[in-house]
C-alpha cells in the first residue's frame, strides 16, 4: 500500500511539474517519506513543506550525520518561532526542522514537527506555507461529504470517471453559491435538501384526493 501511494504521489507531481509552474510541495505525514523527499528535491528541483513523525531519527549535523549519531525528532524542543538546521535519516541534503504548537478544537494541546527543505525560510515563512494545505483538505473534505465523491455506486472506469467528473461540477456550482452567500457547505447542503423535501411534500400533498373521509392523507 505504502509503494502504491508513493507511486501514486510521484506521478501526481510529475505531471503537476509539466502543466503548471510551483515551487515548494506541501503534505500530510502519509508521503513525509525519504523517497517522496529526494524526489521532489533531487528530481524535480522543487522544496517541499511535510509534517514528521516523533519517532524519525535526524543529525544535528553533517560530522553527527557522517558517524551516525542520530536522535528521535520528539527528543528536540525547539522553542516557538525558532528552528533548527539538520540531517533526516536518509537524506543527503539538509532541511529546516520547527516544533509548531497549536490549540485542538477540544481545547487541548497539538505538537506538530515540520521540516523544509528550504533552508533559506524562517519559521513564519513554512508554517504560512503549511498552512494553505488546510484549504486543499477542505475542498477534498466537501467533495466526499458535501458532493457525494466516495459514495459512488459505479464499478467501471467509465461509470466512476463520470462519477468524479459530476462530483466535481457540483463542487465548483457549491463554491459559487458559498462565496456569494458566505454559508458553510455544511449549511448549503442542508439547505438544499431541507428544500427538496418541502417541494416534495408539497407535491405529495397536491396529489392527496380531495374528500378522504373527511381527513386528509397528510396533515
Amino acid at each position: 500500500m505504502q509503494k502504491l501511494r508513493t507511486n501514486i504521489f510521484k506521478t501526481m507531481l510529475a505531471q503537476n511539474a509539466k502543466n503548471m509552474r510551483f515551487r515548494y510541495v506541501v503534505s500530510d505525514v502519509w508521503y513525509a517519506s525519504v523517497e517522496n523527499m529526494k524526489y521532489i528535491k533531487d528530481t524535480l528541483c522543487r522544496d517541499f513543506v511535510m509534517p514528521l513523525k516523533t519517532n524519525r531519527k535526524v543529525a544535528l549535523s553533517a560530522a553527527e550525520k557522517r558517524s551516525g549519531k542520530y536522535v528521535t525528532v520528539e527528543t528536540l524542543q525547539p522553542k516557538v518561532n525558532e528552528h533548527l538546521t539538520v540531517y533526516l535519516e536518509g537524506l543527503t541534503f539538509p532541511v529546516r526542522l520547527i516544533r509548531q504548537i497549536f490549540t485542538n478544537k477540544d481545547h487541548s494541546e497539538g505538537v506538530l514537527y515540520l521540516v523544509c527543505s528550504d533552508i533559506t525560510l524562517t519559521y513564519q515563512h513554512i508554517t504560512d506555507l503549511y498552512q494553505k494545505r488546510w484549504k486543499i483538505e477542505e475542498y477534498h473534505k466537501a467533495l466526499k461529504q458535501q458532493c457525494a465523491l466516495s459514495s459512488s455506486p459505479a464499478h467501471s472506469v467509465k461509470t466512476q470517471s463520470s462519477h468524479i467528473f459530476c462530483s466535481l461540477c457540483a463542487f465548483v456550482k457549491l463554491e459559487l453559491v458559498h462565496r456569494i452567500t458566505t454559508v458553510s457547505y455544511e449549511g448549503l447542503k442542508l439547505n438544499l435538501h431541507l428544500h427538496a423535501l418541502k417541494t416534495a411534500f408539497k407535491h405529495l400533498r397536491s396529489l392527496q384526493p380531495l374528500d378522504w373521509a373527511s381527513k386528509p392523507i397528510f396533515a
